[in-house]
This record gives structure tokens, C-alpha cells and sequence, in this order.
């Protein structure tokens, strides 16, 4: 068996190709949107990404599940509370996705969402009965829990979603062999706990002896405990998870769209008329001279999270230093929220400073 983990340092993401070696069939969990990396890995391996499952309705990122089937022809999965407007196979408890000697198996664990599932991977080479891994999506990380508090615009309160949060961590992910490996949606840095560590890998027999969370205490305790102190969710947590569950443009068709190079004229009016102008260059190339009225989100460090957080919905023209940068910030950015980027101006030192004065 395959377990290989990639992570987006930007969004403190982590995603996961799971691979039966013999049959070289594959399947990717909580994929970003950008899935280039994963078909890179499958090709060189010989393999065939199959199936796409998201633990979650993601709130954080545009999820890369559509990019996979229409680019692979892999089929996605959903928690079985999930509703989109695009075709899913639904996961209940126990429903097993099975190719060659790999066995991965759906665990219901709603709390941090309603939809939220976890996934028990078997190698059953080692074992038909003890789940060598499970994919904790943003129910368990490494010494924290999902934040239940994310779904008050949709309907769902923390206190009740934190109520669902306690009894699938007790009854459902602590029944696990202490030996099964955690891998969750996110490290430190994601917004979506209050207190991750920055290891990206742990075990079931760790979380329960070392998370603040899991130790003895009333449900009751655990809600107040789960719900205070947690960062506040940038506005467009909330968009990015109805996103989700739409039938929308492939990041492909996005960038297709929005990497339009742009005169500074054309830069200028839009910023007349409401756009927002992101300078994706570095500080000292940005402190040295930009256009008034931008804002300055370099493409290092958690771009996506703050580009999503401050931009606002007008129009974004980015300035970038060349179109491979701008590739990459549109890429990012989009990441998070994809209906706001318009183009992209390289215009050099002169032209900005020609602009102030």
C-alpha cells in the first residue's frame, strides 16, 4: 500500500494519495484545488486515481474533487449528510471502498460539520481487522479537534454541533487500536482549531493520552471547552463551504479566466470604480513603489488565507512580477474564493511610480 501526504503550506492543508501497489488504482482524500501534484505522483508510479473523497464540505479552501473527476474520471464521495448539486457516492458508517489490498472505510464523525466523515485505511496485507491509519479530515488533529462553530450561517449551532463533536471523538475515533496512525485535514496555522500542533502525523494512543480535548469530561464541559477562545473565521469560510457543493468552474476554467494581462490604465480605472488592487510582490519591491490604495499580500506565507480574508468582492486586478508569479497567485487565491480575480499587470518601478505622482 501507498499512504503518501502532501502539504500546502499556505493553508496549513494536508491531503492524501492512497494507492494499491498490485492493481495501481488509486484514491485522494481532501484534495486541493490545484491537483497537478497528484496526477504527477500517480503518473510516475504507474497508477490511476479513481476515487476522490472529501471528509468534509471544506470551509477554508475550494476542494480539488471536481478537478479530479473531470480530469481523471474519478469518482467522489461525500458524507452521506451531504447535499451538492454535482453526482456523489454517499458514505455511511461502515461503507467500504475496496481496490486490490486496500480497504478504506467510512466512520461518521459529525461535529466540526454535519457531513463530516473520517476515513479507516486498511492494509490488509497487515491486518484485516486494525486500521493501519484513519484520515481524521478537521475531527481530530494533532493535539486539537475541528472547531464546531463554523456552520452558525447554515442553521447548525456550536452548542449542538459540539455536542456531535463529543460523541464522535469517544464513541467513534477513540475505539481505534492505539497504534493506528491520525492524519488530519490541517497543521498548525489553519483556522480551523484554536491550538494545532505543527507535527502532521500522530496516533490514536498520543491524541488520547496528549489532546487537551479528549481528556475525561462531561459533554457539557467539552462544548464550553471547544468553543472558547477560537480565532475568528474570515468571511469567506462560509462562501467557500456552500462553493463546495456547487457544480462550478474547474480551477482550469478559472484561470483561463482571470489570467488576463492588464494595461495600467485598465488597472487604474477598475481601482476608480471599486476594484481592489493586490500586490503579490515582495515587501521591499512593494515599500520601494506601488499604486495607491493596494494592498500588499506577498506570494510566500499564508497568501491564500489572507488574500481571501482581506480582499474584498470587487473586482481584483493582481500585480505580480511576471506571469509565472501570477499564475501562482491566481492559483492560490483561488484556492480560496475563485469569483474575485479579473487579471494580472507586471508593470515595472517606473510605471507605478508614473502613476503617484
Amino acid at each position: 500500500m501507498i499512504l503518501h501526504q502532501f502539504y500546502l503550506n499556505c493553508l496549513a492543508h494536508a491531503s492524501y494519495l492512497i494507492a494499491d501497489e498490485q492493481t495501481k488504482i488509486a484514491a485522494v482524500v481532501d484534495p486541493q484545488r490545484d491537483v497537478d501534484r497528484y496526477v504527477a505522483f500517480a503518473d510516475e508510479r504507474g497508477l490511476r486515481i479513481a476515487h476522490v473523497v472529501l471528509t468534509h464540505l471544506h470551509a477554508d479552501f475550494v476542494a480539488g474533487h471536481l478537478e479530479l473527476r473531470d480530469r481523471v474520471g474519478a469518482t467522489i464521495y461525500l458524507g452521506a449528510a451531504a447535499k451538492a448539486e454535482y453526482a456523489f457516492t454517499p458514505l455511511c458508517d461502515g461503507d467500504r471502498v475496496e481496490f486490490g489490498r486496500v480497504r478504506l472505510q467510512a466512520i461518521e464523525t459529525p461535529g466540526h460539520t454535519p457531513e463530516s466523515v473520517s476515513i479507516a485505511v486498511y492494509d490488509l496485507d497487515r491486518s484485516a481487522t486494525e486500521p493501519h491509519a484513519v484520515l481524521t479530515g478537521d475531527t481530530l488533529f494533532v493535539g486539537d479537534v475541528g472547531r464546531p462553530d463554523l456552520r452558525a450561517a447554515l442553521g447548525w449551532s456550536a452548542t449542538e454541533l459540539g455536542g456531535l463533536l463529543y460523541e464522535s471523538l469517544r464513541t467513534k475515533l477513540l475505539t481505534l487500536p492505539d497504534a493506528s496512525l491520525v492524519y488530519p485535514a490541517h497543521g498548525a496555522g489553519s483556522l480551523c482549531g484554536k491550538a494545532l500542533g505543527k507535527e502532521t502525523v500522530s496516533t490514536i494512543g498520543e491524541q488520547r493520552r496528549d489532546n487537551y480535548a479528549l481528556q475525561p469530561m462531561t459533554k457539557a464541559a467539552f462544548v464550553d471547552l471547544v468553543t472558547a477562545d477560537q480565532p475568528d473565521a474570515p468571511p469567506y469560510f462560509t462562501y467557500d463551504a456552500v462553493l463546495n457543493t456547487k457544480e462550478r468552474p474547474t480551477l482550469d476554467e478559472a484561470l483561463s479566466r482571470e489570467l488576463n494581462p492588464m494595461t495600467l490604465e485598465l488597472v487604474l480605472a477598475l481601482q476608480r470604480t471599486g476594484g481592489q488592487v493586490l500586490d503579490t510582490r515582495d515587501p521591499a519591491e512593494f515599500a520601494a513603489a506601488h499604486l495607491a490604495g493596494s494592498l500588499n499580500i506577498g506570494l510566500g506565507g499564508q497568501y491564500a488565507t489572507w488574500a481571501g480574508t482581506i480582499s474584498s468582492s470587487s473586482p481584483t486586478p493582481a500585480a505580480s512580477r511576471n506571469r509565472r508569479c501570477a499564475s501562482a497567485a491566481s492559483a492560490s487565491i483561488t484556492s480560496s474564493d475563485i469569483s474575485r480575480t479579473c487579471g494580472h499587470s507586471r508593470h515595472g518601478r517606473t510605471c507605478w511610480r508614473r502613476s503617484i505622482a
